[in-house]
């Protein structure tokens, strides 16, 4: 990675990087591409596990069916929050309009607040929506199953009708390999994986390797319990939140 670059470009840019520290090109390094990309992926499937800056708050919309309750969602989709209905009152498709997101309208009485009643009338009407919404379902009950992607609404479904999804969902993994927090976590993961496959596979040959002067003694048990170590280190780095994601505002002894 240049110094004045943060993140990698692409895997591609990140296994390259992997094989120098490696040390590559001037000595044999016996991993192949397939097991880079097992570092790769076990490093982002760490972080997924233990981060916050895996995942990320988001807002994603699909419409609904007549007659279909069950719907499957993406496999990004981690957690379901709440379904927003954009019309409330019947269930067949008519009803008040009821747009959770329009603000517009209700910016109305923040910009013109010296003409129709200010923060008072602001409230007066949000407390209305919110009331509204209790009494005419502006939101679906549902049940998630986040290992199936299964979206189950507990209502009948007389009509299409679109609706806002608010979800927890995993950031892609070429935003994790540029993000300025993860990238480097990424990195030293995946290199501690690398390095730990490479003394699995030389620790095969405890005795060493025939040669000229004698038996040629490897490194694979040094090199697994530096990468041991290491991936430890780092597992205790996100609990203790130096990776950066979790800001640390202030701390009481």
């Amino acid at each position: 990675m240049p110094k004045d670059q943060i993140g990698y470009k692409s895997r591609e840019e990140l296994i390259t990087e992997l094989q120098l520290r490696l040390g590559d090109g001037m000595v044999d390094v016996e991993l192949d591409r397939e097991h880079y990309d097992v570092a790769v992926d076990k490093a982002i499937a760490i972080y997924r596990q233990l981060s916050a800056g895996s995942v990320e708050e988001s807002i994603i919309f699909f419409q609904t069916q007549k007659d279909v309750t069950e719907y499957t969602l993406p496999d990004e989709v981690q957690e379901v929050r709440r379904l927003y209905r954009r019309g409330i009152g019947t269930n067949s498709g008519g009803g008040t309009n009821f747009d959770p997101f329009d603000v517009a309208f209700n910016n109305m009485y923040m910009l013109q607040a010296g003409q129709i009643g200010g923060l008072a009338v602001f409230d007066a009407f949000a407390q209305y929506k919110e009331t509204i919404g209790r009494i005419f379902g502006s939101e679906y009950n549902f049940i998630w199953n986040r290992n199936t992607k299964q979206l189950k609404i507990l209502r009948n479904i007389r009509h299409e009708e679109d609706i806002a999804v608010g979800v927890y969902n995993f950031v892609p993994e070429s935003i994790l390999l540029t993000d300025v927090y993860a990238s480097n976590w990424l990195g030293s993961y995946a290199l501690a994986q690398s390095k730990y496959m490479l003394g699995e596979a030389r620790s095969k040959y405890a005795s060493g390797l025939p040669g000229a002067g004698g038996a040629i003694q490897l490194n694979g048990e040094t090199l697994k319990g530096e990468a041991q170590n290491e991936m430890q280190m780092l597992k205790d780095g996100i609990h203790n939140m130096e990776e950066g994601n979790i800001p640390l505002n202030f701390v009481i002894g």
